[in-house]
């Protein structure tokens, strides 16, 4: 296969995770026989440096002539002041409305080899396997009208929450076609005590429900949803939400995992007739100024979006499998980044991509 895959690294650590993503998935094609061609393109920060804007129109051009886009992470500290249309987090918001990736797909899941380096007790994450789906398009991030407007005591921001009927069907669909060939249960989030939008979101989701006869579904209300996280996260399988709920509660689940730096993540959208999907692939984790450039950052977030890129855009299943088992092997051999590793020697970022890349 030819795999046509947009690159692009970002801000802070992103140019290092990537770095090493990218050294895995040409690792992985030279050994099951695929080519692969990278292009690279600018987002965020670094793309508001060089051309003025987080989301050139060129990257945007680019996104839609390839298969699929890795991404690093965007976010500089200089720009925490700026107007929200010249920060890099617009790059990232825009991007993903322009490709139309509508569901976040964040799998959440314990490792032996880290139990000890999750704040929880043991036998409290031992076990932990479930997937957080989360709306893309929707909601706070997105909807009309936003913005600040006034002066002194009368200044007002604004934000609004909304979603369509449509909107909710398509990401509640996704969620339980996924459950289907898991556990056969979906848990959805929402906050249908408060807030219209979520009334409506769980009046959707009881509607679809009924179309999965032999999937469990149930709702759980936002604030006892991030409780039952770290009070029982055994408990779930598929967790269904709309986008800033889902966008705090995956950030809550990587302390399941020992370090936000072990969380892949796929955002897909329209299927194309082959059954391969849409796809922009990044790591949950920020860009982490503070130690971009210091050979510390953990890449296996980033190897493990290559891994989804793999599933989700080019339906290659074996290779996927490949990397997933070689992060685990690596995570068995104890050669790992600082932040999994607070005692002794750490390895260093190239040093964790070359031992995955050992392991396939």
């Amino acid at each position: 296969m030819k795999m046509n895959v947009l690159v692009l690294p970002g801000d802070g650590i992103g140019t290092e995770v990537t770095r090493e993503a990218v050294r895995v998935l040409q690792h992985v094609a030279a050994k099951f026989g695929h080519e692969v061609q990278l292009t690279e393109g600018l987002l965020g920060g670094v793309a508001i440096h060089k051309t003025g804007v987080p989301l050139p129109e060129e990257t945007e051009k680019l996104a839609h002539a390839c298969d699929a886009t890795l991404l690093g992470a965007v976010g500089l500290p200089e720009f925490d002041d700026a107007p929200p249309q010249q920060r890099p987090e617009k790059g990232l918001l825009g991007i993903r409305k322009a490709l139309g990736v509508y569901a976040n797909l964040r799998p959440v899941r314990s490792f032996r080899s880290l139990l000890d380096s999750s704040p929880l007790k043991n036998e409290r994450v031992d076990g932990v396997d479930m997937i957080i789906v989360r709306e893309l398009n929707g909601g706070l991030y997105y909807g009309l009208p936003r913005g600040v407007e006034g002066e002194g005591a009368e200044e007002r921001g604004t934000n609004t929450m909304t979603y369509t009927r449509a909107e909710i069907q398509r990401i509640t669909r996704m969620a339980f076609e996924l459950a289907k060939n898991r556990r056969r249960k979906v848990t959805s989030v929402d906050k249908s005590n408060v807030l219209e939008t979520s009334q409506l979101w769980r009046k959707v989701v009881n509607e679809v429900a009924a179309e999965y006869p032999g999937v469990k579904c149930e709702h759980l209300l936002v604030d006892n949803a991030a409780m039952q996280l770290i009070l029982n996260p055994k408990q779930f399988d598929v967790m269904l939400t709309e986008n800033m709920f889902g966008d705090i509660l995956s950030d809550e689940g990587s302390v399941l995992s020992g370090s936000i730096g072990m969380l892949p993540s796929a955002s897909i959208g329209a299927q194309r007739p082959s059954g391969a999907w849409v796809g922009l692939y990044e790591p949950v984790h920020g860009s982490a100024p503070d130690i971009a450039g210091q050979n510390k950052a953990n890449p296996l977030g980033a190897i493990g979006s290559v891994a989804a890129m793999l599933e989700y855009s080019f339906q290659l299943l074996e290779e996927a499998a490949a990397v997933n088992r070689a992060i685990d092997a690596v995570l068995e051999s104890g050669n790992v980044t600082a932040d999994l590793r607070p005692k002794g020697a750490p390895a260093g970022t190239d040093q964790v991509g070359k031992a995955v890349c050992d392991a396939i």
